[in-house]
């Protein structure tokens, strides 16, 4: 094999002059935090959000030592209890560390966590429904958003638990009043939308709100609060999908395959959602919907 050839001098003196340059930045957000310019807050909201900015280059050990009180003893200690690795940088932390680093320094900071909207769509019977029951009856400090419906209720279930059941007249009043953060006609049948007024209480509040809708509605919901965590719910197979469309036997065959044909389509929009969870195991699909909703940033 013949030796690599030397990069042109051109080359080298750029990268040193980039890599110089990224040391500065660096140095200077890191002389902004220990200045109390900026918190260390913001700075891991700006290495989440541009993770090739200074403060995604940033290691998370010189994030801490920066923070005024915060020795490199102590520092050392809080990234051994995180899980963070010495030479891990803040763009580079998971969702786990990043959920708790993030609640660590903003309690220093003498901050309240702003409330997180989470939410979860999917294809039809992927089992949003079921995650979302579970997370209901297990987590009882997430908020569950109950959207009106004009379609009727199915065995089971119950007005103002699942849906409020409403008719068309009062879906009319309530799209008049701007009462909806958004709503959409699903399956070309019947209409749905998510009430505004308690998610806008329990943002304000600092609550987890979990919001189960169609895809349609989610992406309305994005473009009205962009702040909101899109979570696309993925079946283990296509044919699992078929099995629990057709198990479940809520709709007749013409009905199930026109839902399956709407499937394939909403499969195919899982990367416009900032984070997917495979609905193998209802219990640990719903762990995971759970814990993005103390995650700080996009995808990781």
């Amino acid at each position: 094999m013949s030796p690599r050839p030397d990069p042109p001098d051109v080359d080298r003196v750029a990268a040193s002059r980039a890599a110089v340059a990224a040391r500065r930045a660096r140095a200077a957000v890191k002389h902004d935090v220990a200045t109390h310019a900026r918190t260390a807050t913001d700075v891991l909201d700006a290495a989440w959000t541009n993770p090739h900015s200074p403060e995604g280059g940033l290691r998370v050990r010189e994030l801490l030592t920066s923070v005024p009180t915060l020795g490199p003893v102590r520092a050392a200690k809080v990234m051994s209890e995180l899980g963070i690795a010495e030479s891990k940088r803040a763009a580079g932390l998971g969702v786990r560390q990043r959920s708790e680093l993030w609640n660590y320094l903003l309690h220093r900071e003498g901050g309240v966590a702003p409330g997180r909207l989470v939410v979860l769509a999917g294809p039809t019977a992927v089992g949003k429904g079921t995650v979302s029951a579970y997370i209901r009856e297990n987590y009882p400090e997430v908020l569950l958003s109950v959207s009106a419906t004009t379609r009727p209720p199915r065995p089971g279930e119950i007005d103002g638990v699942h849906y409020y059941f409403v008719s068309d007249d009062e879906f009319d009043r309530m799209i008049a009043s701007h009462d909806l953060l958004e709503w959409a006609v699903v399956h070309n049948s019947y209409r749905y939308g998510t009430p505004r007024q308690p998610i806008d209480a329990a943002l304000e509040a600092g609550k987890r709100v979990l919001l189960e809708i169609d895809l349609q509605g989610a992406r309305n919901v994005k473009a009205e609060l962009p702040s909101a965590v899109l979570v696309f719910l993925l079946p283990p197979s296509w044919e699992e999908l078929v099995r629990r469309l057709t198990g479940r036997g809520t709709e007749d065959p013409a009905e199930q395959a026109r839902r399956l044909e709407t499937a394939k389509v909403e499969l195919g929009a899982q990367e416009e959602f900032d984070y997917r969870v495979v609905n193998t195991e209802v219990g640990t699909a719903a762990s995971e919907v759970v814990e993005l909703m103390t995650v700080r940033g996009a995808r990781p």
